[in-house]
Formats: C-alpha cells, structure tokens, sequence
C-alpha cells in the first residue's frame, strides 16, 4: 500500500503534503528531524492520509493536493470530508 498524506506543525501551524509505503516510519522520520524541509519545524501530527494501490496514484494524488496554495482551504476540505 502507499499513501499521500498531510502533516500539519504544530509549533508553526504549516502543512507539509507527501507520499509514502510506510506512513508510521514516515511520520516518525519527521518528527526526528530526518527530512530536510521538515527540520525544526516539528512537532508533526498527521491531518489527513489516503491509501493507494500504487505509487504513482499516489504521487498523482500528492501534486493535486500540492496545487491548492491555501492551507484554510486544505483544512476546510478535510473537515468536511471532500478531500
């Protein structure tokens, strides 16, 4: 399985959108500093994630969700679950 997902920090309130196989060891490399657009930036709790059956569905799914600029707009979708 493989998964796009939406990290939001919960010290600057930004949203961090990638793609995974192993959303648990993802989410922890995060939070350990092990990413470098992600670096300090922590801690990172896990908004939104949707499975795949492949990568590149995944990553399809990624620059969509990549595309929306507004970060209210991203929450608001997750909240209404429309995303």
């Amino acid at each position: 399985m493989f998964y796009t997902y939406i990290l939001i920090s919960e010290s600057t309130r930004k949203l961090y959108i990638g793609q995974t196989n192993n959303l648990d060891g993802r989410i922890n490399r995060h939070n350990r500093d092990k990413n470098f657009t992600t670096k300090n930036k922590g801690p990172w709790k896990l908004l939104f994630h949707r499975e795949f059956n492949t990568r590149s569905e995944a990553m399809i799914y990624e620059k969509k969700l990549k595309l929306y600029k507004s970060k209210e707009y991203l929450i608001d979708k997750i909240n209404k679950n429309e995303l």
